[in-house]
């Protein structure tokens, strides 16, 4: 899986970059489990707080998690049907803060009606590639989404990390598991032509499965302020408190530019 994960994460980069850092990846709350890729051309800027309410912050690890600063999140193909995105989050602590995330993959029914989001991406591609404070997760992951009215869309899909790096706390290897995800939205905004330009408030939820880093899940409201501006707030919470300590509240708020290019 290591080598897998360093041929695609080089591979991006020699196209697109001379040296992409880890991002979070569009997420639905605390995974990259949804059916969203950032829009050609546009960039997307994030601000994800992660706090602890029942005990001190300087308890680790039940405390909060360093500020992480998505710097930038942009869409990088001119297609309709295959799309791709590629990030970088700067996560506000220790000597080797960068990470970086590449995803492509097609829309709902741009192939045949019917036909579900089918996505294929990798996070958490750190700079450290060795040590107990390695950053070197390599998550590859898949994803399958379809939208089911009136209920709201759906999200699933495998992943697979660095051998090394995903781990419990008691040191046995976790690196496989699933991923799921859902969103609703609510009070739809029309644009001039009568048509729902976007939702209001959506509730969202995911779940990663695995006693390692990425395990754990949360559900949360968004507002849209506008289209392109929004505030996710919701608990979220971990299936090993000995990496991630206990539940967390998540503050996230998230900006996309207008179209660049």
């Amino acid at each position: 899986m290591k080598v897998i994960a360093r041929a695609v994460t080089a591979l991006v980069s020699a196209v697109f970059f001379t040296g992409v850092a880890y991002a979070t990846p569009s997420t639905t709350l605390w995974t990259p489990m949804t059916m969203d890729i950032q829009p050609y051309g546009v960039v997307h800027l994030g601000v994800d707080s992660y706090f602890h309410i029942a005990s001190k912050s300087s308890e680790a690890p039940n405390g909060q998690f360093p500020v992480d600063l998505t710097l930038p999140e942009v869409g990088v193909l001119p297609f309709e049907k295959v799309q791709m995105e590629l990030g970088a989050d700067y996560w506000a602590n220790g000597d080797y803060p960068w990470y970086f995330n590449a995803k492509i993959g097609s829309p709902e029914d741009v192939w045949f009606k019917g036909q579900p989001a089918l996505e294929l991406g990798i996070f958490d591609v750190g700079t450290k590639g060795s040590g107990p404070s390695r950053t070197d997760y390599d998550v590859l992951y898949l994803v399958i989404g379809k939208s089911i009215e009136p209920l709201g869309r759906f999200s699933i899909g495998p992943y697979i990390g660095n051998h090394s790096a995903l781990v419990s706390s008691s040191g046995k290897y976790d690196n496989t598991g699933f991923m799921v995800a859902f969103d609703h939205g609510f009070l739809p905004v029309k644009d001039k032509n009568g048509n729902v330009d976007y939702n209001r408030i959506v509730f969202a939820a995911d779940y990663a499965s695995g006693k390692n880093f990425i395990g754990g899940g949360g559900f949360g409201v968004y507002y849209y302020f506008t289209k392109d501006i929004s505030l996710l707030t919701g608990p979220v919470w971990f299936n090993d408190s000995g990496i991630n300590g206990k539940w967390k509240w998540t503050v996230q708020v998230d900006i996309n530019t207008p179209k660049l290019w």
